[in-house]
C-alpha cells in the first residue's frame, strides 16, 4: 500500500494539508485504489490539529470526487463497519500492518 507521511518533519496543519493535496494527486494518478495516511496522534497523544483538519479535508477530497471514501486508523478493522465493508471490496487490506490495531495516527483513503 502507498503510504502518505504528513507528519514527517512535524509540519504545521498548512504545510501538512498542502503536502497531502500533492501527493493524494501524485498517488490516484499512478493508478492506486488506496493510500495510507501516516497524521500522527498529535503531540498531546489526544489527537491533534493535522488529524482533526484531515478528517474535514478528506469530506471535501470526496465531494470533490478525489477519493471514494476514507476510513480512520480506530475504525481500520473487523470490529468496524466501515473496516468490514473496506476489507470487502479490497481483501489484500486485511495484510496490512495496521488492520485491527486501532491505530489513531493512520487513515486509509480509497479513490475513485
Amino acid at each position: 500500500m502507498t503510504i502518505i507521511n504528513l507528519e514527517e518533519g512535524h509540519p504545521d496543519v498548512r504545510t501538512a494539508m498542502v503536502r497531502l493535496n500533492n501527493r493524494l494527486y501524485a498517488v490516484r494518478a499512478t493508478g492506486a485504489k488506496y493510500a495510507k495516511i501516516v497524521h500522527g496522534y498529535g503531540s498531546t497523544g489526544s489527537g491533534g490539529a493535522i488529524k482533526a483538519t484531515l478528517r474535514t479535508e478528506l469530506r471535501t477530497y470526496i465531494s470533490r470526487g478525489v477519493i471514494r471514501d476514507f476510513v480512520m486508523g480506530d475504525e481500520f478493522g473487523p470490529f468496524s463497519q466501515k473496516g468490514r465493508d473496506m476489507v470487502a471490496k479490497y481483501p489484500d487490506l486485511r495484510s496490512d500492518r495496521d488492520w485491527a490495531r486501532s491505530n489513531d495516527g493512520i487513515t486509509v483513503v480509497v479513490f475513485k
